[in-house]
């Protein structure tokens, strides 16, 4: 846990310099403010590429829980490596003339400060959104309203949504949502053996609107990326869980348009398998600890934002229509929901 004299964390720092690097790339916005223990952080999202509001836009999300560092670490990483790139990268250049990228890599900044989970009115930013689930949710996991001394609190029934989730959904509506195509990618970390993409919902077993889309997305990048190592999947084929703030903006898009939430879970289990010794911290349960192992994470995961990039640019030659798309959605149906009653 970070000492209280300490007045930032690294990770807000890194993205200070990033931002001052980048402030004549990057139009910068400070969303809301959270304040812990007299500190006062901004919640800050850059974005760049089209002005056209009918572009694709892509979004990259981290560090809505504070002790998964990693996920805001890799958000990180790909900005400042898209800065140093345009330098030189013609293609890149060209892609941002049609596309806008829109980066949040520390929704919770308050949270990341004091190593808590939860923001610092110990709300749980993941269960927060007002919608409960269809069904029965795992006891505390699936988001609870007993208080916030227990984990995965959601806040109180009538309370107002805190001001990062609300400062998510502004972002996400605005942003993404109001276009014809967007994709958000937000970055966690958690227990697993494994990697993987989740997507809606979380709420309920049913299928989201966009199926075929998500299940071309996740054809696409199977092909072009064969031994990627996710494990791609909507997120109710694990748990259940009230007030998922992808599932609330999901379903707050214009029936118009398509927005393809997706939640990246890095494996835990990969790094503390290593070094058994991360299970007595409370950081190494989340986050890789050597330094190597780190840099290996930022580098295997940086394919699959690229990969976004690319598919936002080239939308037209993939996005499915008429029977094309029909074939896609039994396609999904017969992957993931073969046995499920829907």
């Amino acid at each position: 846990m970070h000492s209280f004299l300490a007045d930032s964390f690294a990770e807000y720092e890194d993205l200070k310099s990033i931002l001052d690097e980048g402030s004549a790339s990057f139009e910068i916005t400070t969303v809301c403010e959270t304040r812990v223990h007299g500190r006062v952080f901004a919640v800050h999202t850059a974005s760049i590429g089209s002005t056209d509001p009918q572009a694709p836009a892509i979004g990259f999300f981290g560090g809505i829980h504070g002790l998964e560092r990693i996920g805001t670490q890799l958000v990180l990483d790909y900005m400042r490596a898209l800065l140093g790139r345009l330098e030189w990268d013609e293609l890149l250049v060209r892609q941002l003339q049609s596309i806008r990228l829109i980066f949040m890599p520390i929704i919770n900044p308050g949270g990341m400060w004091a190593a808590t989970r939860a923001n610092p009115n110990g709300v749980d930013l993941m269960r927060n959104a007002p919608q409960d689930a269809d069904e029965r949710v795992p006891f505390l996991a699936g988001g609870q309203r007993v208080g916030a001394w227990l984990p995965w609190y959601r806040g109180s029934r009538n309370a107002p949504m805190e001001p990062e989730a609300m400062a998510l959904l502004h972002v996400v509506e605005s942003q993404l949502a109001a276009r014809p195509l967007s994709f958000a990618l937000d970055c966690h970390s958690g227990y697993g053996w494994g990697d993987s993409i989740w997507f809606p919902y979380a709420r309920t077993r049913q299928l989201m609107r966009h199926l075929p889309e998500m299940f071309a997305l996740k054809t696409m990048f199977e092909r072009a990326h064969p031994h990627h190592g996710y494990t791609f999947e909507p997120q109710s084929h694990q748990y259940l869980l009230h007030g998922d703030l992808w599932d609330c903006a999901y379903d707050r898009t214009p029936a118009q348009n398509i927005l393809l939430p997706m939640t990246l879970e890095l494996g835990s289990w990969l790094w503390i398998r290593k070094n058994p010794l991360q299970l007595f911290s409370r950081q190494g349960m989340f986050n890789p600890v050597k330094a190597h192992r780190t840099a290996r994470v930022l580098r295997r995961h940086a394919n699959l934002l690229e990969f976004l990039t690319r598919a936002a640019f080239s939308a037209q030659r993939w996005l499915p229509e008429g029977k094309r798309r029909q074939q896609l959605q039994q396609s999904a149906i017969d992957h993931w929901y073969r046995d499920a009653d829907i």
